[in-house]
C-alpha cells in the first residue's frame, strides 16, 4: 500500500526512483508493484521527453484518475487489517520459556 499512498499523495505523475526513495523499499520490489499496477489498469506510465536532460531516459508513473476512489477504499480497508507485530513477544504469555506445556486449569 505504500506505493498506492505515494502515488495517491501527489497525482502528478512520479518517477519511479522517487517512488523507491519515498517508500524505503528496493527497486525491484516497487518496479514489480508499479508493473502489477499498470497491469491491472490503476497506474499509468510513460517515458521522459525531455531532449536536453542528460543521462536515462526516466520513467513517470502516476496512478488513473478513475482508480483513485478504488485506491482509497484499498488503503482504508488495509488500514483496518490487523497486522502482525513487528518483533516476536519477549516470552509466550501462556506458558513457561522451556518444558512441557502447563496442564488446562492450572
Amino acid at each position: 500500500m505504500d506505493v498506492i499512498n505515494v502515488l495517491m499523495a501527489d497525482l502528478d505523475p512520479r518517477w519511479g526512483l522517487e517512488i523507491v526513495k519515498e517508500t524505503g523499499r528496493g527497486p525491484g520490489a516497487v518496479y514489480v508493484i508499479l508493473d502489477r499496477l499498470e497491469r491491472c489498469g490503476w497506474v499509468l506510465s510513460g517515458w521522459q521527453s525531455d531532449a536536453a536532460r542528460e543521462g536515462p531516459r526516466r520513467r513517470f508513473y502516476r496512478l488513473a484518475g478513475d482508480a483513485l476512489p478504488a485506491a482509497r477504499r484499498a488503503v482504508a480497508e488495509q488500514a483496518t487489517v490487523p497486522r502482525p507485530l513487528d518483533r516476536p513477544l519477549d516470552r509466550p504469555l501462556d506458558r513457561p520459556l522451556d518444558g512441557p506445556l502447563p496442564e488446562p486449569g492450572i
